[in-house]
């Protein structure tokens, strides 16, 4: 079954709520968790799952994402038809870039009708979650049905961000609305609405019908939530798969993301951190892969015979090295460096942070390179917004890459510099 099913990765997403974060990578190739990207967890469900013809679908600044791909999951083999290879916008239909979801597998037509699948696994590169796609592919063969959904309860009043389904006593799909401002709830649970996860299966002889069938049609935004499911629901058998009730080899945490924002990203990271983590990176046969950069172990160290360093309920990276620095719940990144006195709390480091002597880190995610000087403070109170640094809804402040300058800058750093 599994061989002959072809996967594409939506991974074009601009990622704006992500902004400053994004300025320069695509979402799925945002760091998470210290050293994975977001994209690893669904090509780590992919790989787990026996799925092997896997085609990426970049365009937004896909560079980093492209380096990782080449880096990290150049793993499958050619000559045995195994592939995970990423299919930038070609302009092959007309002359324009990846116009929605629907679109940019559209313009990529002729890959499905030569891949010579019988289904096609549509998943998106940008969520924090582990599932076993094999279970759904079961499901989805077994019921018959001509596009499967996947699918989770939500809280009503958080419905509105997703697409609502409506189902029968069968779970067959009777209605699809995209992002409701009022959502029906489930009809035996009157507080929980039942939500698409934009994962798909489809016939390909199905899937390739609705996408001509859309292509056509002036009106549509060639969306997969706006306008394939709403149409295919009343042209073919659609059926809905609740996501965490498989029994596949994966453990079922049920944990789900959409780190879409600033607020939901911090807030998926901290959640690693939790004394039991409702998302278990710790499966022996269901691991995370990500790209091994060859780093030397992370450690702790007194080079400056001061107060000896203090590592509590944190996650740090190969190469991090926490030197007399005093780091709390926080994640650290690969070869992050937290100097003597400096304290993080409560933070996201990504690669190659430099945490200067005395300084001090709060509720913070800190881009790639950012060093902070010595003595300098991060926190709500004392940063400056601007395009390279915002604080959230939430209060959690980003600094994005060469906002380094302002902290060299800022009154409170040269204040405490000069006690």
């Amino acid at each position: 079954m599994v061989s002959k099913t072809l996967t594409l990765v939506l991974a074009g997403g601009v990622g704006s709520r992500l902004f400053p974060l994004t300025a320069d990578r695509a979402k799925p190739a945002v760091p998470f968790g210290g050293q994975y990207r977001i994209i690893d967890f669904t090509l780590s469900n992919c790989l787990h799952s026996g799925l092997r013809q896997i085609l990426v679908l970049p365009q937004y600044k896909s560079h980093s994402l492209m380096k990782h791909l080449r880096d990290a999951w150049s793993v499958l083999n050619p000559n045995l038809s195994e592939y995970i290879t990423p299919v930038p916008p070609q302009m092959r239909t007309d002359d324009s870039w990846y116009q929605g979801t629907a679109d940019a597998i559209y313009q990529n037509l002729y890959l499905l009708e030569r891949s010579g699948a019988l289904h096609v696994v549509i998943l998106s590169g940008d969520h924090i979650y582990r599932m076993d796609y094999a279970e759904m592919l079961h499901h989805h063969t077994f019921s018959g049905a001509d596009v499967t959904v996947a699918c989770r309860p939500v809280p009503v009043d958080e419905a509105s961000s997703f697409g609502i389904l409506g189902t029968d006593e069968n779970l067959r799909v009777t209605q699809f609305d995209e992002k409701p401002p009022v959502p029906r709830s489930m009809p035996d649970d009157p507080d929980f609405a039942l939500a698409s996860m934009g994962i798909y299966v489809f016939s390909i002889s199905t899937l390739m019908e609705a996408l001509q069938t859309d292509h056509a049609d002036d009106t549509s935004s060639h969306d997969f939530g706006h306008d394939i499911l709403p149409r295919v629901i009343h042209e073919r058998d659609v059926v809905a798969y609740q996501f965490g009730t498989e029994k596949g080899r994966v453990t079922a945490d049920g944990y789900w993301r959409d780190v879409g924002t600033i607020d939901s990203y911090y807030e998926s990271n901290m959640d690693l951190l939790a004394p039991v983590p409702p998302i278990d990176l710790y499966q022996q046969d269901w691991r995370i892969r990500t790209a091994d950069a060859g780093s030397p172990p992370a450690r702790t160290c007194n080079s400056t015979g001061g107060p000896e360093p203090r590592l509590i309920n944190s996650i740090v990276s190969p190469g991090a090295v926490v030197d007399g620095g005093v780091v709390v719940n926080s994640i650290l990144g690969p070869n992050v460096r937290v100097e003597p006195n400096a304290h993080v709390v409560d933070s996201v480091l990504f690669d190659d942070v430099t945490i200067g002597p005395g300084a001090r880190v709060y509720r913070a995610i800190l881009e790639k390179g950012v060093n902070v000087p010595t003595a300098a403070v991060v926190d709500i109170d004392s940063v400056s917004t601007s395009d390279s640094c915002t604080v959230s809804q939430k209060g959690v402040v980003v600094i994005g890459r060469g906002y380094s300058e302002w902290l060299l800058q800022c009154d409170r750093f040269a204040a405490a510099f000069h006690m």
